[in-house]
């Protein structure tokens, strides 16, 4: 089944990429809730075997050994981003897709080092819906949201039980996440207490301007600093400034839409590096892209290639990732247009790093409960 996983991944149309077919995955979960990805021994892709190889500017290259999944006493819960193409319908079903299992692989695999990854199906908003606007059909987002919802009151109901939890999510995942950690978690401080950190990449977490916390969340803080734990990291990635009209890195419209985030007076989408969080300077980040079928390791980094600040500018704000100049090695590019920026790649060019971020978390978190 693993092989059948890279099979159906195509880095560059992961996050918009049509469905390549149905495979329903049963669930075992008294909710009748289907999971993509959960503890046991059946295939999931969300438990990837690890190795890379590390490219270097002269085209010189190492492998870096695999580290098998972890037992871990840390959750972590994964939302996936949009990959359901379906025409005619405004909603996905639940099914488990190649398409989602794809998406699984390249965002939330790497995360198995640190936690334990779970992950329910949801009816996400398809892409012939989110083409008619992002806030346009506040019934299909709805929708969207509360499937997610029930996947999360079954998994705490039924799975947590009593391990702390880290949030991961990109695109319409990191939307439904915003909306479940303020309705579920940002006023209730018993599960607040739970959370080690939460990733919300491409949407559009606010704040005040100059504030880590008073925008989205009334009580989950932004991360500023290696091993803070109960709060935020979230950013959206472009090579220059977000256009004007840019769903992305602009309060109050885009992608803010989705999560019914109105407001922008006074407000600016949050970043945080995740390469230093806290950072005002460039620092270099650490990318993990799948690598092609062919090749013998089934991940590729490539190190000092890649270097990210979050800037402001012209009422937006983002995470600006540059390449080394004149370095041969590939470089992604807004294959979406400057609109989208660098979204279809928002966790990839930082994975190495959000993992470290995560792996800092959840120290801290354990050293504090310790008696």
């Amino acid at each position: 089944m693993l092989a059948a996983f890279l099979a159906v991944v195509a880095p560059a149309d992961l996050v918009l990429g049509p469905s390549a077919g149905a495979a329903t995955a049963p669930s075992t979960s008294p909710s009748a809730v289907t999971w993509l990805c959960r503890t046991g021994p059946a295939p999931d892709p969300c438990r990837y075997p690890e190795s890379a190889r590390s490219v270097a500017a002269d085209g010189t290259s190492v492998v870096e050994d695999a580290y098998p999944a972890a037992h871990s006493a840390f959750d972590c819960f994964y939302v996936y981003p949009t990959v359901t193409a379906t025409a005619g319908s405004a909603n996905a079903t639940t099914d488990v897709t190649p398409a989602i299992e794809a998406a699984a692989v390249a965002q939330a695999s790497r995360f198995s080092r640190v936690c334990n990854v779970w992950a329910p199906t949801y009816r996400q908003r398809t892409e012939a819906s989110l083409a008619n606007g992002l806030g346009a059909d506040r019934h299909a987002n709805l929708v969207s949201y509360d499937s997610l919802l029930a996947g999360w009151k079954a998994y705490l109901a039924h799975d947590n039980h009593g391990r702390p939890i880290v949030f991961i999510g990109h695109s319409q995942g990191a939307v439904n996440l915003i909306r479940l950690l303020r309705s579920q978690v940002d006023r209730n401080p018993r599960l607040r207490s739970k959370m080690v950190v939460a990733i919300l990449l491409g949407g559009n977490v606010q704040v005040p301007r100059g504030k880590v916390v008073g925008g989205t969340f009334a009580h989950i803080p932004a991360c500023t600093t290696p091993g803070q734990t109960g709060c935020v990291i979230a950013y959206s990635s472009f090579s220059t400034v977000p256009p004007k009209h840019s769903l992305f890195g602009r309060a109050g419209s885009g992608v803010s839409l989705q999560s019914g985030q109105t407001t922008a007076k006074g407000q600016q989408v949050l970043c945080t590096n995740p390469a230093r969080l806290g950072s005002r300077r460039s620092q270099p980040l650490t990318p993990y892209f799948l690598a092609p079928a062919s090749s013998a390791q089934p991940w590729v980094t490539y190190p000092g290639l890649y270097r990210a600040t979050c800037e402001s500018k012209g009422g937006a704000t983002w995470l600006e990732v540059s390449s080394r100049p004149g370095d041969p090695r590939p470089v992604v590019a807004p294959t979406l247009g400057p609109t989208w920026g660098l979204h279809l790649d928002d966790v990839n060019l930082a994975l190495g790093d959000l993992v470290n971020d995560v792996a800092k978390a959840e120290a801290a978190y354990a050293a504090r409960r310790r008696p």
